[in-house]
């Protein structure tokens, strides 16, 4: 671990990156830290859970909270604890950063900017996805509009896939951190345990595999995490709701759930540097995502 540079200075705060689902969150907060922190697929609500992502550079250490899209219209317990997550990620920042996708504006995003609206601190407008516009000629009209949506403090077009401008919002954020020590070691990435990363990354291949077959229900939980000299032993349970559903995560002859541990094993290896052993189960859970005590156990705040 590198000397930590003297207290006055340095700069460091919490900066969330909010918006509506899908619009490249997790996308921007894995370019943004240089390795794969956050999963992410194409279906919406991939994020359930608040996570931080801590980038020391120089003297400026910024910890970034990923959180899942806000939900307009959140009926279940899940979509419910989902809110709550992203509230209490705004409580207390320096920094929120506010991702909408180029180039539309949509009643989502007006209501998450209802939400920002009051802030004290700085919020940041991220127009992701540039590359997907083919005329960037729209870009420019497009950013003038937005900016008539909330006093934001600057706006950036980025491409979170390509990494376009996306070392320039990084420079920006750090100039509007306050001065400060920083909140964590330099070394450190997360706030999460390898226990709860791995378990995301199940699920992260459970979303890729299944698509819209999936049930929208489902959950990971690591039950087992223990290191041996010739690797790390680790058992998942992933939970559904239905019996039809553990049909549809099982597959014929347990084809589809033996692929899933196959490709989560090979991203957790290359997460954690080590030989890895993965055993999978799947578990029946009637209505857990309305239910608070299951929700508790698979790791909600409520």
């Amino acid at each position: 671990m590198n000397e930590t540079p003297a207290a006055e200075s340095t700069r460091a705060g919490m900066v969330a990156i909010v918006g509506r689902p899908n619009v490249g969150k997790s996308t921007l907060l894995n370019e943004i830290l240089g390795q794969k922190l956050s999963i992410t697929s194409r279906r919406p609500q991939t994020t359930r859970h608040r996570l931080l992502g801590v980038k020391t550079r120089g003297t400026a250490q910024a910890v970034y909270i990923d959180t899942p899209g806000l939900q307009t219209r959140p009926r279940r317990g899940l979509n419910r604890s989902m809110n709550r997550e992203v509230a209490r990620a705004l409580a207390d920042v320096d920094v929120a950063l506010f991702v909408i996708e180029a180039p539309s504006w949509t009643p989502a995003d007006t209501f998450v900017a209802r939400q920002l609206a009051g802030m004290r601190a700085p919020v940041v407008l991220v127009a992701n996805k540039i590359d997907r516009v083919a005329d960037k000629r729209r870009l420019l009209p497009f950013l003038k509009d937005v900016s008539e949506h909330g006093d934001f403090a600057e706006i950036f077009p980025v491409s979170a896939l390509r990494a376009v401008n996306v070392e320039e919002l990084e420079r920006t954020i750090e100039r509007f951190l306050p001065a400060g020590p920083w909140l964590f070691a330099d070394d450190v990435l997360t706030d999460r345990s390898e226990r709860f990363l791995v378990a995301e990354l199940v699920r992260e291949k459970l979303i890729r595999l299944l698509g819209e077959e999936l049930p929208y229900s489902v959950s990971v939980i690591t039950d087992e995490f223990a290191e041996h000299d010739d690797g790390v032993r680790i058992a998942v349970t992933i939970w559904v709701e239905k019996r039809s559903q553990r049909g549809i995560v099982v597959g014929g002859g347990g084809a589809m759930l033996k692929r899933v541990g196959t490709e989560a094993r090979r991203d957790i290896e290359a997460l954690l540097g080590h030989h890895v052993y993965l055993a999978t189960w799947v578990k029946v859970k009637e209505n857990w995502a309305d239910d608070a005590t299951a929700l508790a156990r698979l790791g909600y705040d409520l």
